[in-house]
């Protein structure tokens, strides 16, 4: 009986012994990982208040919010500006863009009531109307000369000053006026914006493509107030005109 009891006192003491000790692996797991998590959490928390202190970030978050800034800016400028899908133009506003199809399209919706010319715009309709009414509100400072246009009296006194602020860079030739230099530019590029929607022929100036057009419309919009005569073309209508002064004299 007494070799029972001291067994079972042994087996208490090695039980005891091995809870203690499994206690204590336990608890310097728990220390360890604690230590870990909070070695972590010192490195992340110095990252941040290095962050704050320098007021720099890591070269990785740079690049993300580089590249974020770099598509947001690139959306933001696809939605700000409409480009014609037939000559490639980049328009800020979609009215724009709308006017400029009517080149491509030929469409003309504000004619003339007195001579049945038509206009892809209404400030061209406008401007022509002064043909009518002899209006030139646009006069020369230096030499009392008036003009319907704008850009005419400004081309005007480019004979008073000699100024060519127009320089073609490809071929060195200078232009006294932005529509010159423009028009001189697509001999370079090739650019004709300007397409007849019934015969499909192209034209670098719109006067050319405004002649073309009387082809299939038959109009003739010079007439002598002499004889009559009709005219498609300005430059017939002069050599008409010089008929009746030889005549004349």
């Amino acid at each position: 009986m007494e070799f029972i009891k001291e067994e079972s006192e042994d087996m208490k003491i090695e039980e005891t012994f091995r809870v203690k000790h499994e206690e204590t692996e336990t608890h310097t797991d728990l220390k360890e990982e604690s230590e870990e998590l909070n070695e972590i959490q010192d490195k992340d928390q110095y990252k941040k208040y290095h962050e704050f202190i320098t007021g720099q970030k890591s070269f990785s978050c740079l690049q993300k919010a580089k590249t974020s800034s770099q598509k947001r800016a690139q959306k933001a400028i696809f939605r700000s500006h409409f480009i014609c899908e037939q000559c490639g133009k980049i328009f800020n506003h979609q009215g724009k863009l709308r006017v400029h199809m009517r080149i491509h399209t030929g469409d003309k919706p504000f004619i003339c009531q007195q001579c049945g010319k038509s206009f892809s715009e209404h400030g061209n309709l406008k401007v022509h109307m002064r043909i009518h009414t002899e209006e030139k509100p646009f006069t020369c400072s230096q030499c009392g000369k008036s003009f319907t246009h704008k850009s005419t009296l400004k081309a005007h006194m480019t004979i008073h000053t000699g100024e060519k602020p127009y320089t073609c860079k490809l071929c060195g030739n200078n232009f006294a006026g932005k529509g010159s230099f423009n028009m001189h530019m697509r001999t370079h590029t090739g650019e004709k914006p300007y397409t007849c929607p019934q015969c499909g022929k192209s034209f670098t100036q719109q006067g050319n493509f405004n002649r073309h057009k009387r082809v299939h419309t038959g109009e003739k919009p010079f007439t002598c107030k002499l004889c009559g005569n009709s005219f498609t073309r300005q430059t017939s209508f002069n050599g008409h005109m010089r008929i009746h002064t030889r005549e004349k004299h």
